[in-house]
């Protein structure tokens, strides 16, 4: 019986890195630093994809913003919803592949993103966001208004693409 429970931690924290990064706890300077850069306002809303256990999900929610965490770890899921029990009606925690952004619902409603991307999915990052920001992608809910969209980058930048703003290794881009 402890072999199956060995073998399911190790299976559910190790089949990630074959579609993203594994899971690694964004320190508190960082979590601060990409909410500062994102800079939102009670009752505005940010994603984070690869929600983990919840750390960015509890801290935004402190502001007073509404949180939609996506994380395909179910572990880690379980672990993000009981860490953000005490702040249900801002955060919603969600189980698969952000890549699938059916997942993330009224995302046409979001004014931001935050993520720890690998450098290897940055630029279909920002091709996505271009996408469901011009309602092109086929899989995305389209965004049907013109104000501002902000992704704060935890360690990783776009290729190619202008930084709007960077603090403790946090970079900040400005969709218009």
């Amino acid at each position: 019986m402890i072999w199956m429970a060995i073998f399911i931690l190790v299976f559910c924290f190790s089949f990630v890195v074959f579609i993203g990064p594994p899971y690694l706890p964004t320190l508190t300077p960082q979590v601060k630093a990409a909410l500062d850069l994102l800079d939102l306002k009670p009752g505005q809303t940010v994603l984070e994809l690869g929600c983990g256990d919840g750390k960015v999900l509890v801290a935004a929610a402190q502001r007073g913003w509404k949180v939609v965490g996506i994380e395909i770890n179910p572990i880690l899921v379980l672990v993000c919803r009981v860490r953000t029990w005490r702040y249900r009606k801002l955060v919603t925690v969600k189980m698969g592949n952000y890549w699938n952004t059916k997942l993330w619902g009224k995302a046409s409603e979001s004014d931001a993103m935050f993520g720890f991307v690998l450098p290897k999915y940055m630029a279909k990052l920002d091709k996505l966001i271009g996408e469901w920001r011009s309602g092109l992608s086929q899989e995305s809910v389209p965004h049907t208004s013109d104000k501002l969209f902000k992704l704060a980058s935890f360690a990783f930048k776009i290729p190619g693409k202008k930084i709007d703003r960077q603090d403790q290794g946090v970079f900040l881009y400005v969709y218009r």
